[in-house]
């Protein structure tokens, strides 16, 4: 019998690279008909190719959110000295972590920021709707840093704060999990703080019917009150086609009621266009009630996604927006 090396380098006829592996993998493994096998394992992969990139694709959002706590890290190394003498350290740091998810924003999804006049000069309430991953806020917050030099707080869920590592992001980025006193006491600093009241529970089980999933909560709406700041809408077209989850499956919403955790897995993280379009401020009214507002808010919202999105969400649809041109919608 023929070596496999030698079959590679022996005769008057070149042989392909494959077949030539073919030939040793045969004689290693004493498997004879190697190659039928590696074609079928060639096929299956092609098969499924597609399904692995869209559940592999959100994980470059996990990896960007470490790659922005690594450079945190190396920030503060190399800042330890000017911290006993700077009022705020970390103003580099957010700067330079604006500038790497706005270009993100920017590459991946062609994002683009409208209504920012509306966002008032003082503190202010932003209540959006929430999509599978906040990955449009975050676009939203470093896009008005860069433009408009402001920090906007958001509230995040409790599991966040348990993300191991997410720490320092955390600190730096001053988000917060409530309650309702450190909420107040934020917007009375004059500071813009942002809340999706659907939490948790919109960003997985609302689909592309942008249902608003709210139930009766109103406390972001007590919060405005006691605070007496205004409540700006706002909403990010096509969020739910960048990435959308399996929350119609019945047996993961009834182990989420359980849990309280997001097991409900992602899939996408397509490049879609991202466009977040921000309302006309609720004013503070003294006679209005919880409930009252947080229905006026909830409403407001609906109208900029009547207005903004096309439904039900088409995957398709968003990713041609990319090539369309668009009138400014304000």
């Amino acid at each position: 019998m023929t070596g496999g090396n030698e079959s590679c380098t022996a005769g008057p006829t070149s042989m392909s690279y494959l077949t030539c592996l073919t030939y040793i993998l045969e004689e290693w493994t004493g498997v004879e008909h190697i190659g039928d096998y590696l074609s079928y394992a060639f096929y299956i992969l092609w098969l499924l190719f597609p399904l692995v990139v869209v559940f592999v694709l959100p994980g470059v959002i996990v990896i960007l959110f470490y790659v922005s706590i690594l450079l945190l890290h190396i920030y503060k190394r190399k800042n330890e000295l000017k911290e006993a003498y700077s009022h705020d350290v970390w103003a580099g740091a957010r700067e330079m972590l604006a500038t790497l998810w706005d270009g993100h924003g920017r590459i991946w999804h062609g994002y683009e920021l409208h209504g920012v006049e509306n966002i008032p000069p003082g503190p202010g309430l932003v209540v959006f709707y929430h999509g599978a991953t906040p990955v449009d806020y975050i676009y939203f917050s470093a896009r008005l840093h860069i433009t408009k030099k402001r920090k906007c707080t958001v509230v995040a869920d409790n599991f966040v704060f348990r993300l191991p590592g997410f720490k320092i992001l955390l600190d730096v980025l001053g988000i917060i999990h409530g309650p309702k006193e450190a909420c107040v006491r934020t917007l009375k600093k004059g500071c813009l703080l942002a809340i999706a009241p659907g939490g948790v529970r919109e960003a997985l089980f609302s689909d592309e019917m942008y249902t608003i999933l709210w139930s009766n909560r109103k406390g972001f709406a007590q919060v405005a009150i006691d605070a007496k700041v205004p409540i700006i809408p706002m909403f990010t077209q096509n969020v739910r086609e960048g990435f959308r989850t399996l929350g119609g499956i019945k047996i993961l919403r009834s182990l989420y009621e359980r849990v309280r955790l997001p097991v409900v897995p992602l899939y996408g993280g397509f490049p879609v266009k991202l466009r977040t379009f921000i309302g006309e401020p609720i004013p503070y009214e003294p006679n209005m009630t919880a409930e009252e507002l947080a229905e006026k808010t909830k409403a407001a919202v609906q109208v900029l996604i009547e207005k903004h999105q096309k439904i039900p969400g088409n995957i398709f649809r968003a990713l041609m927006e990319r090539f369309q041109t668009q009138k400014k919608e304000d």
